[in-house]
């Protein structure tokens, strides 16, 4: 997979394409534990393998929907593009955030990244809006489906 390098003007030539696709990335059990742990939701259906699959519908453990937006930035989307000549980068807010199918401990995960719009609020800063979709290793509905502004300046 090529890494496209962006500066913050660059967005605008992506409105309506998508970004791409990223690597498989590993949900693990240890992962959604340490999660847990930071957020204090340790709830079963997260983090009790052996009742999970007694007791769940899903007959394993299960992600965090927040989880799930949490790894978008860092573990997933990045692998996609490097920001160039950019100053700075700031979550601006997220948009009809849903979770239509559960995420699996022990499964892989991959975004879908489409530019939806760029807006450019002043002089050198621009809103992306972004249309993700994370999908689940051999399944057709998303896991998580949100739209997400970040704001770029340059």
């Amino acid at each position: 997979m090529t890494k496209l390098k962006l500066k913050p003007s660059d967005w605008k030539d992506y409105i309506g394409k998508e970004l791409g696709i990223s690597d498989w990335y590993e949900v693990t059990q240890e992962e959604i534990n340490q999660y847990g742990k930071v957020v204090g939701d340790m709830q079963w259906i997260h983090t009790d393998p052996e009742r999970a699959k007694k007791e769940s519908p899903y007959g394993t453990t299960i992600a965090h929907g927040n989880w799930v937006l949490s790894i978008i930035h860092p573990k997933l989307l990045f692998q996609l593009y490097t920001s160039i000549e950019t100053r700075m980068i700031v979550n601006y807010g997220w948009n009809k955030i849903r979770f239509p199918s559960p995420t699996p401990v022990g499964k892989r995960i991959r975004l879908v990244a489409k530019v939806a719009d760029v807006k450019e609020v002043n002089t050198g800063t621009y809103d992306v809006e972004m249309d993700y979709k994370v999908y689940v290793e051999g399944e057709k509905k998303p896991c998580m489906a949100a739209i997400k502004i970040t704001r770029y300046y340059s």
